[in-house]
């Protein structure tokens, strides 16, 4: 089976590019992570979340979240829907033929994807593309130079991470818990 990695490495290679567009991750924003998150040249912003299965999909309209400021509790899929969303557009990456496009969403994007282990390649179709949900740029919703902080910083502890080296350091209380 194909990897969430693999699988997010083939779509951004296909169709970002890195000098023109400011892609990321496991990206914390808003409320939520996006799986995907891409900033345009032009400053508008896409979410792609990846479902791998029936469950992991309906799963995504049953999420509860709570702004940290106002406390108010809402579903993701409400907020997107209204446009009280950081991102213009949010679209699901899933596989060919997993969800019937009618059961997703009007306001959002489908792309699904084949991946023939045989020749190792990976084929996106977008079934159906996002709504929309508003037109203010993302860089206006969004401290710049926070972000760009937090960005470094969480770069900082995945090298850590991958070099093995976060469970030998003694560290002051509270450093890990700043993410």
């Amino acid at each position: 089976m194909l990897k969430i990695e693999e699988l997010t490495y083939n779509f951004i290679s296909q169709f970002y590019d890195f000098e023109k567009d400011l892609v990321l991750t496991n990206h914390f924003h808003s409320d939520w992570e996006a799986d995907i998150l891409v900033v345009n040249s032009e400053g508008f912003s896409h979410e792609f979340e990846i479902k791998y299965s029936k469950s992991d999909f309906r799963n995504d309209f049953k999420k509860n979240y709570q702004n940290a400021k106002t406390k108010e509790k809402f579903l993701k899929h409400d907020k997107i829907s209204c446009g009280d969303y950081i991102c213009n557009q949010f679209s699901f990456l899933l596989p060919m033929g997993l969800i019937d496009p009618s059961q997703v969403p009007d306001h959002c994007g489908i792309i699904e994807f084949y991946h023939n282990p045989d020749k190792w390649e990976t084929t996106f179709n977008e079934v159906r593309k996002p709504r929309q949900v508003h037109q203010e740029k993302f860089w206006n919703l969004v401290d710049k130079d926070l972000m760009l902080k937090m960005m470094a910083r969480n770069l900082y502890y995945k090298k850590l991470e991958a070099k093995g080296k976060l469970e030998e350091l003694i560290l002051p209380p509270g450093f890990l818990q700043k993410k």
